[in-house]
């Protein structure tokens, strides 16, 4: 299960911060990264954009769908709404509706294993109890990304749906994994 993240607050992020050696591009739009993910944040700073990062707090399990095509898109929306009405309130010092168009760009996934939605983990035994899942089995991981010019009010979102394929994990693995407390905090 996701757990929302308190900060009410912007980050401004740079490619700098993120990644050493990437230039920074100029761009002729504003972006605002609506995750707490460490791959999105890094998927930006890689490509040298610069961001700034905005984190919803939504309740995430009070948003249930019962198709995860579905749940992930109006997870993704209930995200941009959160976000467009902090900076409607004033939250952050950034003038976002000066001269460049802002792109908020916000998301979410879930994995799809035997038939039941798989949200992030928020115990080690339910992590454990995942991965074994996994196990010489295959998942879904339905992603939905959704982009909002918040200029125009303008919205374009897709999903990704890859199929993945695992191998049997040993049970020392399964261990390593769940140790590492960053799968309760960042991606899954």
């Amino acid at each position: 299960m996701h757990r929302p993240v308190q900060n009410s607050s912007a980050e401004l992020c740079t490619a700098g911060d993120m990644a050493s050696g990437s230039n920074n591009n100029s761009s002729p739009f504003k972006i605002i990264l609506g995750s707490s993910s460490p791959a999105r944040r890094q998927i930006l700073s890689d490509m040298g954009y610069e961001f700034t990062v905005m984190c919803a707090d939504i309740d995430e399990e009070a948003i249930r769908r019962e198709k995860p095509e579905e749940l992930v898109k109006a997870l993704a929306e209930a995200k941009a709404e959160a976000i467009k009405l902090k900076l409607n309130d004033g939250c952050g010092d950034r003038d976002w509706s000066s001269d460049r168009p802002t792109l908020l760009i916000t998301s979410d996934q879930v994995k799809v294993s035997k038939g039941m939605i798989r949200e992030r983990p928020m115990s080690t035994e339910e992590a454990r109890e995942f991965i074994k899942a996994y196990s010489g089995d295959r998942a879904l991981a339905v992603n939905y990304v959704l982009v909002t010019n918040l200029s125009t009010g303008g919205t374009k979102g897709g999903w990704d749906v890859p199929e993945i394929y695992f191998h049997h994990i040993p049970d020392e693995f399964i261990e390593e994994v769940v140790s590492d407390l960053s799968i309760y905090d960042g991606d899954y």
